[in-house]
């Protein structure tokens, strides 16, 4: 059985302030996004997990789909199952593709393995395994609070503009990123910004990520600064970076951005 975990973009973070265990408080709205990877999942005679697509850094036992399955099993008698992973989401993008392929292999080994497991229970199981996994198993627009990993519903439907990803050949890492920012409450209330039209975004909708990591990699800067002079009614860094979206009115002509970096149409 074949799944098609997709990416999501951050729009707005604040970085609250940091926890008593080492995490820090997060506001932000997790909005899914139409480029995927390819996950697939049958019953096998042992355990196994394979990869294609974009190269997988670090050891493949430290995947998240096989610590998903471990962690199932301690509570479950799981067969052994097969596990294909064909990469496409970028990775250090900040558009929690690890994440996403976390989350969809829970429901997918839920469905395989007929478990029963609740989408509650689904979701104790994703926050486990990393902040933002929990957010998959929904997998809908929503406002996320303390480690990421606590929603409230939002209405928010961007369908009706045209939604650019640009990735530049950066990879930001978590840690870095969160080295260079100063937690703070904000002045605005993010779900009350996100009522108004997305043309009032702008002054109002802020990545709190972006002043430390565009001072250290001033050419995601520029791609967020490219994409205004191109239309973007709102542009901002996704999490913690390294991509850049934009939303726009019409398909803009980004032709130049090709040549430099990835660009991802209509997601």
């Amino acid at each position: 059985m074949i799944v098609f975990p997709n990416a999501k973009i951050n729009i707005g973070l604040n970085v609250v302030e940091l926890r008593s265990d080492g995490y820090h408080n997060l506001e932000t709205v997790f909005y899914p996004i139409k480029i995927h990877d390819a996950l697939e999942v049958v019953l096998s005679d042992e355990l196994r997990f394979t990869s294609s697509g974009n190269f997988l850094p670090g050891n493949a036992a430290d995947n998240l789909c096989l610590k998903a399955y471990h962690l199932i099993k301690k509570e479950h008698d799981l067969p052994p199952v097969n596990i294909h992973l064909h990469k496409n989401i970028p990775i250090g993008a900040g558009l929690g593709g690890g994440s996403a392929d976390a989350g969809f292999f829970i429901k997918l080994l839920n469905e395989v393995c007929e478990i029963g497991l609740s989408t509650e229970t689904m979701q104790n199981y994703a926050r486990q395994l990393g902040a933002d996994c929990a957010f998959f198993i929904g997998n809908k627009p929503v406002f996320a609070f303390e480690k990421g990993d606590r929603f409230e519903e939002i209405q928010l439907d961007l369908a009706a503009y045209y939604l650019v990803l640009v990735m530049p050949p950066i990879h930001v890492s978590t840690a870095e990123a969160y080295g260079g920012v100063k937690p703070v409450r904000s002045e605005s209330d993010l779900r009350s910004a996100l009522k108004l039209p997305v043309e009032e975004w702008k002054a109002l909708v802020e990545n709190n990520f972006e002043r430390s990591v565009f001072e250290h990699h001033p050419q995601i800067k520029a791609v967020k600064e490219a994409l205004y002079q191109q239309g973007a009614i709102y542009a901002a860094m996704s999490g913690s970076g390294a991509s850049v979206f934009g939303i726009f009115n019409k398909k803009p002509d980004l032709q130049k951005f090709e040549q430099a970096n990835q660009v991802f149409y209509d997601v």
